[in-house]
């Protein structure tokens, strides 16, 4: 679309996404954030920055995406990502699972009755059925 992947690395150390590696890239970034800032001066009425933002950031994140997809990565990084990856989602389970535990004992403990909010299960049940997803379409593959 509009960056190149040869302008960005993977983002190791801070989370998920790119990193600019070179002078481009942080152009890249720049002038996005620059379009960012002019939406909110553009605009007048709350309904229209709103609007304008809410575009810029669908093409920023979609932009994105599609460099991350076009990035040429080897055998070797390949699996490190897969690695963090996985330690990531095995983080976010269990804290997921120890909120729901925290939220069942403060919900009895004031009300004597179970409430959990259903989102966190949601994100679980998501969780399980994009694995399972993967691993038929995995299994299927080969």
């Amino acid at each position: 679309m509009l960056g190149k992947p040869e302008w960005f690395t993977r983002r190791k150390w801070g989370g998920w996404g790119l990193c600019p590696a070179t002078k481009e890239g942080w152009v890249y970034l720049a002038v996005f954030v620059a379009v960012i800032f002019a939406t909110q001066f553009m605009f007048t009425d709350e309904k229209s920055r709103m609007l304008a933002l809410g575009v810029v950031a669908a093409v920023l994140i979609l932009d994105t995406v599609d460099i991350m997809f076009r990035m040429k990565k080897d055998e070797r990084e390949t699996l490190h990502e897969a690695l963090a990856e996985r330690n990531a989602l095995w983080v976010i389970i269990t804290v997921l699972a120890v909120g729901i535990g925290y939220q069942t004992a403060v919900s009895i403990a004031q009300t004597g009755t179970a409430t959990i909010d259903p989102v966190i299960i949601i994100a679980i049940v998501a969780g399980l059925i994009a694995k399972a997803a993967t691993n038929y379409y995995l299994d299927k593959k080969d």
